[in-house]
């Protein structure tokens, strides 16, 4: 069931007091502290509620620019206590965008945009992607299933959730032959042709990306599941899930046309930005964070950004396996133009990271990623290949913060010094 939607015409800049402005521009301080819990209560207050209790959730910071956080709370309602979850934004200079969407709570010198999930101001999709009866009634009107659903057929299953960024729902719909699995995915209007664009591409070159059942005018696309298992369970079989070598074939498969779309930055352009995201968390690293972006910065700086076709964001977490063969690669949404480097750095970046594993299971990935890095070695530089896994490592070590993880400190610095050990050994190799 669906919090109380949002009165649309009641929507005004609410005066409430805040940290000044002056001290705490990109609202950081505000929304990671006790501060907030005012700002909530008037939020919750605004929609109709009492605010019981919070928890911070997760935080996406972009030093000296914007702050989005979303909250864990427990509200009470006229109609009982539920838990609901909570989004706030404030940026330097005010409100921009689709801030307009949400609440606007301002004291005079700061504004923040609130908003009660799933009515994220950047992702409309969400206000039906996020219910049952509103899947069912999308899957009726694109026909994705061969029979009428109601909301009583739809299990959803929350995936991830970028707020105001994308949020991808699993949906495992009851039929006659047995459950059947999708992947709704919610984006933002300007991530959605693009988004669609580059499935379509992939899919005609029989790369085998997830097949689009649904393309909705409220930026929804619905994927058919892939088969076979996530490499992300794979990777601690006794068998080899993949080899390295079929790994750079899929990349090689990659159709022509890729490096005719727009270039996104690889993770290391923004590795000095990542690093002061982790510094204003962490102050401690600071000294280790600016050798590394030294490092990284400059031992790449003198090569070209690529013109192969490249997945832009290729780890475990993308891609299904199946009798040691790769069944299908799921988020496509970054394909474009750069470096066979930065994909093959990324995987090794994210293996080398994984968390919340046993001793058994952390000896047995050690062996894949040094049995994976031989290959990769052969097919690029293995220096440079060391620099670029270590700046994506420094952008992964941005996630134990932003997810509010429990151990979040010590995962960051396990992070850092991962990456530390990579660049060191770039110069043995």
């Amino acid at each position: 069931m669906l919090p109380p939607e949002p009165d649309r015409r009641r929507q005004r800049c609410v005066r409430i007091g805040f940290v000044t402005a002056s001290g705490d521009p990109d609202g950081s301080t505000l929304l990671t502290s006790a501060e907030v819990n005012d700002l909530l209560s008037a939020a919750v207050e605004h929609a109709g509620g009492t605010l019981v209790s919070w928890r911070l959730d997760h935080v996406d910071a972009n030093p000296r620019h914007s702050t989005t956080a979303t909250y864990s709370a427990a509200v009470d309602w006229p109609t009982g206590r539920r838990t609901e979850l909570l989004g706030a934004s404030a940026r330097v200079g005010g409100r921009s965008g689709n801030d307009e969407r949400a609440v606007i709570f301002g004291d005079g010198a700061r504004e923040v945009a609130v908003w009660l999930y799933p009515y994220d101001p950047d992702l409309p999709g969400l206000q039906r992607a996020a219910i049952p009866d509103g899947v069912a009634a999308l899957f009726n009107e694109h026909r994705v299933v061969d029979h009428r659903l109601s909301g009583e057929d739809v299990a959803l299953e929350m995936i991830s959730y970028r707020p105001r960024r994308r949020a991808v729902l699993k949906a495992v719909i009851s039929t006659s032959s047995g459950p059947k699995s999708f992947f709704v995915k919610v984006l933002r209007e300007s991530a959605y042709g693009p988004t669609l664009q580059r499935h379509e591409l992939l899919r005609r070159a029989g790369f085998p990306a997830a097949a689009i059942a649904a393309a909705t005018a409220d930026f929804i696309l619905v994927l058919h599941e892939v088969p076979g298992r996530p490499l992300t369970q794979a990777v601690f079989d006794e068998a080899m899930p993949c080899s390295a070598e079929s790994l750079i074939m899929l990349l090689d498969s990659l159709p022509s046309e890729v490096v005719a779309l727009p270039r996104r930055p690889p993770w290391t352009g923004a590795v000095a930005t990542y690093a002061e995201m982790i510094a204003a968390a962490l102050p401690a690293l600071d000294p280790q964070l600016r050798w590394l972006v030294a490092q990284v910065s400059g031992g790449l700086a003198p090569l070209p950004p690529g013109l192969e076709p490249t997945h832009g964001d290729f780890h475990e977490g993308q891609l299904f396996v199946a009798n040691g063969l790769i069944t299908g690669v799921l988020d496509i949404d970054t394909i474009g133009p750069g470096r066979r480097a930065d994909d093959l750095a990324c995987m090794i970046a994210h293996l080398s990271t994984m968390q919340r594993m046993t001793a058994e299971q952390a000896v047995s990935l050690t062996r894949l990623i040094n049995l994976w890095l031989q290959v990769f070695d052969t097919r690029v530089d293995p220096a440079e290949l060391r620099l670029r896994a270590a700046g994506v490592i420094v952008s992964l070590a941005t996630g134990p913060y932003r997810g509010q993880e429990p151990n979040w400190e010590s995962e960051t610095v396990r992070m850092i010094e991962s990456a530390v050990s990579l660049v060191q050994s770039s110069v043995r190799v």
